[in-house]
């Protein structure tokens, strides 16, 4: 039972407007996040193939540490996501720690947290911890420990016939790394007794559970939600900050807990700079705003772009580039489903950009190489990515991977004409487009996420002009 206190984050009993019994993280439950530590032992157990029999194996995730703007003032906590991913602790300065049970084999084992000691003057300056106690409770882990006391389990790692599975190379929590687990490493990787566990971890993460899906389509209707008011609300001229500000106002108002990631928010050619993150520029009347932004929900994430006229009405040469960039995210929505990939969509995207290019005169060449080659330069970035808890989620998974149900990806085609592109049609020049779904991959029809935010041209302007 969680105890009847404040914790190091929100419980069922603190926040019940927020948890149910029995979840960790909104939504997400002690039995969820059990199962994802038992297919992580499985997968373990199906990856290590010994001529000596079953090896007995130790898994360790660190937590993120807290990181300081200035002196004694830390930035807000954000959890390290595979750590979170595993037992949905959300405290700085963990270790979780999985093993097998005594003279069983995987995937039995045992999950131990080990977390700060709870301080009353740390708790009078950052507010309640956990302790063991609360983690447990929590958590619903097997056991849990004070940090100090995972030296104890050190010679236990050293164990013959052990493999220990940790992401020694950038380990979430250096300090925890040189002090506990360094002198380890740097023992076990002459015996190759040590594996990294970030592509198991990535495999897990791929497909998403039925619960993870209704966080993410939260995050996703949150967004959309957040888009629509910030259109209705740029008139120009205004300052991209307003527009960001209005953005993260809309989000959080409605349940987000953070933006997901710094937004774009670009006005007229500076649309044309894919990451374009000063915001501090006025967008001028006749001019469009490009805006990607996306927010983070219950520890899962949005990421939608959209491109309007912040006078309310696309001018012709706009119009004729935006429904060209529109024509191919649709088209390129249609080939999401089971069995496709990123890469065949990508290539998709590709032929379609120079086709439209070429309509519009922007391209002049004959051949499809030619054609193919000149329309990386208008879209240099790929169609699309894997979406979770991360904006780029499962990075070490390869886009060549066939599409399964309960993948969640990005689609997001765009056209960026630069200003001195004296090949393009004068009044097409410094004009940059990007259309960004949210997309959810089913046995059947795809699910589009942001299908709330509007995209249509006369949606766009209706609701602009209001």
């Amino acid at each position: 039972m969680v105890p009847k206190r404040y914790l190091g984050q929100p419980s069922p009993y603190t926040h019940p407007h927020l948890l149910k019994p029995g979840e960790v993280t909104p939504g997400l439950t002690q039995v969820e996040y059990a199962v994802r530590r038992h297919k992580l032992m499985s997968l373990i157990k199906n990856e290590f193939k010994s001529s000596n029999g079953d090896s007995d194996h130790a898994v360790v995730f660190l937590s993120n540490p807290t990181f300081y703007m200035t002196n004694d003032i830390p930035f807000p906590f954000h959890q390290h996501n595979d750590f979170l991913y595993m037992c949905g602790f959300m405290e700085p300065n963990s270790i979780l720690l999985l093993q097998n049970k005594p003279g069983q084999t995987l995937p039995s084992h045992t999950a131990t947290l080990f977390v700060p000691r709870r301080d009353s003057n740390q708790e009078l300056w950052d507010g309640p911890q956990s302790g063991s106690d609360g983690a447990v409770a929590l958590t619903g882990v097997d056991e849990a420990f004070p940090v100090e006391e995972f030296k104890h389990v050190l010679p236990r790692l050293h164990d013959e016939g052990l493999t220990l599975w940790y992401d020694c190379a950038r380990p979430a929590h250096p300090s925890l790394h040189y002090k506990f687990l360094k002198p380890l490493v740097g023992s076990l990787t002459q015996g190759n007794k040590i594996r990294p566990t970030q592509h198991l971890v990535q495999r897990l993460r791929l497909i998403k559970s039925s619960a993870e899906l209704e966080l993410l389509k939260k995050a996703g209707h949150i967004s959309s939600n957040a888009f629509i008011q910030t259109m209705r609300s740029c008139k120009g001229p205004v300052d991209e900050a307003f527009i960001y500000a209005k953005f993260e106002f809309e989000c959080r108002s409605r349940g987000a807990n953070i933006l997901a990631y710094p937004p774009v928010v670009a006005g007229g050619h500076r649309a044309n700079t894919l990451h374009y993150v000063k915001n501090n520029q006025i967008i001028k009347p006749g001019e469009m705003v490009l805006l990607d932004g996306g927010c983070e929900a219950s520890c899962y994430v949005s990421d939608i772009t959209r491109t309007w006229p912040v006078n309310g009405r696309f001018s012709a040469a706009q119009e004729k580039l935006y429904q060209a960039v529109l024509e191919v995210q649709k088209s390129c929505l249609n080939l999401c489903f089971p069995g496709s990939s990123l890469e065949n969509i990508y290539s998709h995207m590709l032929s379609l950009i120079a086709k439209k290019l070429k309509d519009l005169k922007v391209l002049k060449g004959y051949s499809t190489i030619e054609l193919l080659k000149d329309s990386r330069k208008y879209c240099p970035h790929h169609v699309g990515h894997y979406l979770g808890m991360d904006v780029h989620d499962t990075p070490e998974i390869s886009r060549a991977l066939s599409l399964q149900p309960g993948m969640v990806i990005t689609i997001e085609p765009g056209i960026y004409i630069r200003e001195d592109d004296i090949a393009a049609p004068e009044e097409l020049r410094g004009l940059g487009i990007r259309i960004e779904d949210d997309v959810i991959i089913t046995e059947q029809s795809p699910i589009i996420i942001s299908a709330e935010c509007p995209k249509e041209i006369y949606d766009i302007q209706q609701i602009c002009g209001l």
